[in-house]
């Protein structure tokens, strides 16, 4: 007997949501976002091309749009080199990947530049555990550095947030975990942009998958 589930869309792993600004006087954002999702995994990813308006924009989209061709459930260090090679004659970007796996329900995640990843966990006793990504330095589509994915164990519940550097730093203090993830987004980006930058703000809850 058949499960019921469309493979053809697999049911989410994650609940998300992005707030996003767009700097003065500029048309469209460098900052962009993917949110893939396949039968076993989920992909996070935020991008920010270097500088902004329309060039900064011109590279992110090329990489979004490498990542969204991209094999279901590829390695994301396969594919931050895949978005190097087609950023060669672009300004480049700065990205952060992170990927979310039904599987062993862990998080693996990996980041050039200066786009922010943090994992928050509540414990029984609603205290806030907190792990922050390591970034290397380096432009995709410019200079590469050594990479090494790190993966994390994650549980239903835990939020995942990414943000461009138009997100000041400790964005991720005074995250409510009752609040649904796009109000907690939505905050973060009123109380945290630095208003002298496109800025994009990604939160993601942990769900796992419905019985």
């Amino acid at each position: 007997m058949g499960t019921g589930l469309n493979p053809a869309h697999p049911p989410a792993l994650v609940d998300w949501a992005i707030a996003s600004s767009t700097l003065v006087g500029q048309s469209e954002s460098g900052d962009r976002h993917v949110v893939k999702t396949s039968t076993n995994s989920t992909l996070l990813a935020v991008v920010d091309g270097l500088g902004h308006g329309e060039e900064a924009a011109h590279a992110a989209k090329t990489a979004v749009r490498v990542m969204e061709q991209a094999v279901p459930d590829e390695s994301l260090l396969v594919q931050i080199q895949s978005c190097h090679r087609a950023l060669k004659e672009t300004r480049g970007v700065v990205m952060t990947l992170v990927s979310v796996s039904i599987l062993d329900h862990t998080l693996t995640w990996l980041g050039v530049g200066n786009v922010n990843a943090v994992l928050l966990h509540q414990n029984a006793k609603a205290n806030i555990n907190t792990e922050t990504i390591v970034l290397r330095g380096g432009v995709v589509g410019y200079e590469m550095p050594n990479l090494r994915a790190v993966v994390l164990p994650v549980v239903p519940g835990d939020l995942i947030l990414i943000a461009t550097d138009g997100i000041r730093g400790g964005f991720e203090q005074g995250v409510l975990f009752s609040d649904k993830v796009q109000a907690i987004a939505d905050r973060i980006m009123a109380q945290h942009s630095i208003k002298t930058d496109d800025a994009l703000i990604l939160v993601a809850r942990y769900v796992g998958r419905p019985s």
